[in-house]
Parts: structure tokens; sequence; C-alpha cells
């Protein structure tokens, strides 16, 4: 594992934590034969992308991928015009199979830290 963080080390990181850019990664596509690029979630989109979850998964996954497909760039519109959706989010299941959809959707919460980043460090327990 790592070191226990201070508030000394903390503050030192201020500057570098504020300022951090959003993560990216390219992702190969297999049914597009080619790759595209995502970006990490806002907290303000994984806000609703859960609101979404609550009552459709499937729409949660579609927003998220809408929302973080960076390249290309699915809010285009002349894209949107050209697959004839009738709301935005509806690019995303005209261009990518369902099973893209959830996969490219966790790739998405693994980059905004939503997956494994943060591990439990076993600690004693002690009885009395």
């Amino acid at each position: 594992m790592g070191k226990k963080l201070t508030i000394k080390e903390l503050i030192a990181q201020k500057e570098a934590l504020k300022s951090r850019k959003k993560k990216t990664a390219n992702l190969f596509v297999e049914s597009l034969e080619g790759e595209i690029t995502i970006e990490s979630p806002t907290s303000d989109i994984m806000l609703t992308a859960q609101s979404e979850g609550e009552t459709d998964a499937v729409r949660a996954d579609r927003y998220l991928v809408y929302k973080c497909v960076k390249d290309p760039n699915l809010s285009d519109k002349e894209l949107q015009e050209a697959y004839g959706c009738v709301e935005p989010i509806d690019i995303v299941k005209e261009i990518f199979q369902p099973g893209e959809v959830s996969k490219i959707a966790v790739e998405i919460m693994n980059l905004g830290g939503y997956g494994n980043s943060v591990t439990k460090v076993a600690s004693d327990l002690k009885n009395s």
C-alpha cells in the first residue's frame, strides 16, 4: 500500500489538486474499427447519471457515454441529423452496440475514480 497522508502533505498538494486536469483515454471500439476518446466525468455528470439510473440503468450508461465521449463529438448537430436523432442522447444507441455502451460507461467511471482507485486497508480488530 502507501503511506498515511498528513495534513501537511495535503496542504502542499493543494495547488496541484485544484488545477488537475480531466483525464482522457482512447478506447478501441471493435464494431466501429476505430478509436474514441473518453474524458473523466464531472461530479454533476455522475449525479445526473445516477439519477437516471434509478429508473433506467441503460439510459444512465447512454448519458455517461454521450457526455464523456469527446472524440468524435457525439453532440455534433450534423451527426445528430444524419442519424435522425429525436433526442441528442439517441446518438449513442445509433452508433454503439448495447454491450459496448456499458463497457465504455465502466471505463468512463474508472477514469473518474469511481472504480478501484481507492482500496481498503486492513486493520486489526481487537476483542474487548
